[in-house]
C-alpha cells in the first residue's frame, strides 16, 4: 500500500516508517517537524514526506494514497492541558478533517492513534476492555474520545477507521521521549542513582513497547475488513499492567545500583486501570507483543549509556513540553504552536 503516516518525524513514526517499509510498503511522511531534533542516537533516515501542520493540510496531501496511519497529535498529558483549545483544535478537529480528506479521496483504511488513556478514572483491579465506559481526565483523552466518536460517524462500506487504543508507550526510539514513565524512571535512575517516583507508586499502568505499536499497526493495516472495520482495539499486553512502583522496581533491577524512591508528595494518581487486550489477539491470530518492561528497562538503559543521554537532554531536549516552550522563547512557534522555522 501507499500509506500516510503522520508524525512520522515523532516518538512513535519514527520506529513505525522501517517497520512498515519492511513489510512492503511505501510510506509517506506527514509531520509539523516540532521534535525532529530530538535525536539520540545515530540521526534516523526517514521516509520522503510533507512538513505542513496538521491544521494545514489539503486534498493534495491525501491524493493517491491507499491507507492513513495518524499518530501525529499533541502528545501526553501535561502538553495537552498546557492549552486545553489548542489540544482540541490539534487532536480533535484537525484529526476529524484529515479522516475527511482522506474519505473524499477514496482512501479506504484509516488507522487512528488513540489511547488508554480514554479509561482514566476507572479504578479497580478487574481488566478493562473495550466497552467499558470512558472516563477521561485530561484535554488529552477527552480529544481522542471525541476523535473516536467522529470517525464512528464516517465509516461506510468504503471508508474503515480503526481505533487504535495504545497503552502507555516504552522503549528506545532515535527521536526519544523522557517524559513518558518507564523511559523517565531509567533516565533518572540512570543519572541520578534514584527511581524517583513522585505519586505514592499505586496507579496501575498498562504498558507496550514503540515497537509492538508499530507491528500492531502494520498488523491492522492488512486485516481483514470485517475483522477491524469500525472497531476499537486496546494494543499491549496483560503482562504489562503494572503499577507505577512495580515499574520503579524493573527499572531498579535494570540500572544496578539504583535505588527506588517514592516519595508521594504528587498524591494519590486518579487515573489507574488494568486493560484486557484479548480482542486484538482475537481479530489479528497470531499477534501478540514480543516486549515486556523489564526488557525494555533494559534495552533503555543500554542505550542511554551507548548514546551519552545527559542531564540537559533528559530534562529539556527529550521532554515535549520543555522542547515546545523552549521553541516558543526563541520565536520558532507562534502562539497557535505553529511551526516558524
Amino acid at each position: 500500500m501507499r500509506v500516510l503516516l503522520t508524525g512520522h518525524q515523532g516518538y512513535l513514526g519514527t520506529v513505525m516508517a522501517p517497520v512498515l517499509t519492511a513489510a512492503g510498503h511505501e510510506v509517506v511522511g506527514l509531520d509539523s517537524g516540532l521534535f525532529v531534533d530530538c535525536v539520540l542516537g545515530p540521526t534516523p533516515a526517514d521516509p520522503q514526506g510533507h512538513r505542513v501542520d496538521l491544521r494545514d493540510i489539503t486534498a493534495d496531501h491525501v491524493a493517491g494514497v491507499d491507507a492513513v496511519i495518524h499518530l501525529a497529535a499533541l502528545s501526553n498529558d501535561p502538553l495537552g492541558s498546557l492549552a486545553p483549545d489548542l489540544t482540541y483544535d490539534i487532536n480533535h478537529h484537525a484529526s476529524v478533517r484529515l479522516a475527511k480528506l482522506a474519505r473524499e479521496a477514496g482512501v479506504r483504511r484509516f488507522l487512528y492513534a488513540s489511547t488508554c488513556s480514554v479509561y482514566g478514572a476507572a479504578g479497580g483491579d478487574d481488566l478493562v476492555g473495550e466497552d467499558a465506559p470512558l472516563r477521561p481526565v485530561t484535554p488529552y483523552a477527552e480529544s481522542k474520545v471525541r476523535v473516536e466518536d467522529d470517525l464512528h460517524a464516517l465509516a461506510d462500506d468504503d471508508f474503515t477507521p480503526v481505533y487504535m487504543r495504545n497503552a502507555t508507550a516504552f522503549g528506545y526510539s532515535p527521536r526519544l521521549r523522557a517524559d513518558i514513565v518507564l523511559n523517565n524512571l531509567v533516565g533518572h535512575a540512570l543519572l541520578s542513582g534514584e527511581v524517583l517516583v513522585l505519586s505514592d507508586g499505586t496507579p496501575w499502568r498498562p504498558l507496550v513497547h514503540a515497537a509492538d505499536i508499530a507491528r500492531a499497526f502494520t498488523a491492522a493495516l492488512t486485516a481483514p475488513r470485517e475483522a477491524v472495520h469500525d472497531t476499537a482495539f486496546n494494543i499491549g499486553s496483560e503482562t504489562n499492567n503494572v503499577t507505577v512502583a512495580e515499574i520503579a522496581e524493573q527499572v531498579a533491577e535494570a540500572v544496578s545500583g539504583a535505588k527506588v524512591k517514592i516519595t508521594g508528595e504528587n498524591g494519590a494518581d486518579p487515573r489507574s486501570y488494568r486493560v484486557d487486550f484479548s480482542r486484538f489477539r482475537t481479530a489479528i491470530p497470531g499477534f501478540d507483543c514480543e516486549w515486556t518492561v523489564k526488557r525494555g528497562a533494559l534495552e533503555l538503559a543500554d542505550a542511554y549509556r551507548e548514546f551519552g543521554l545527559s542531564r540537559e537532554g533528559f530534562e529539556q531536549r527529550f521532554t515535549r513540553l520543555a522542547v515546545l516552550r523552549a521553541a516558543s522563547e526563541a520565536g520558532a512557534v507562534d502562539d497557535t504552536l505553529r511551526w516558524r522555522g
